[in-house]
């Protein structure tokens, strides 16, 4: 079920507004964040709206590490390690924690088909 937490951190000050941004930006499943500067009567500051589902990586599930190797094929395993190179560089560039994007047992359902297509990937369900 998709959140929204709305969070306004004044341009100058109040590290701890900008530690609750950062612990809920890294616990999370991010799905958007629009930020403005707005003007308040106290002054400046960053309005940043972020929408979020709970996390869904394996570990907050309270899951064991999956061995991917032994559960995909040779060529599934080889697309799922593309895959999650891809899903690496792309967190990188858009300063999100990977399963931000993807987690594992998402990629894997992923990594099974040969050629995807958008009707594909909205199929997996994990």
């Amino acid at each position: 079920m998709m959140q929204i937490k709305v969070i306004s951190i004044p341009v100058f000050g109040d590290e701890a507004l900008n530690e609750e941004l950062n612990v809920l930006l890294r616990s999370k499943k991010i799905l958007q964040v629009e930020r403005h500067l707005v003007q308040l009567p106290a002054g400046a500051a960053w309005a940043f709206c972020v929408e979020y589902i709970e996390d869904l990586s394996p570990e907050s599930k309270g899951k064991e590490k999956q061995d991917y190797r032994q559960i995909l094929d040779a060529d599934s395993f080889r697309r799922y390690l593309a895959l999650r190179e891809w899903r690496r560089v792309t967190a990188e560039k858009e300063n999100v924690p990977v399963f931000a994007l993807f987690t594992n047992d998402e990629l894997a359902e992923l990594a099974k088909f040969s050629s995807l297509t958008l009707v594909e990937m909205k199929s997996v369900r994990v």
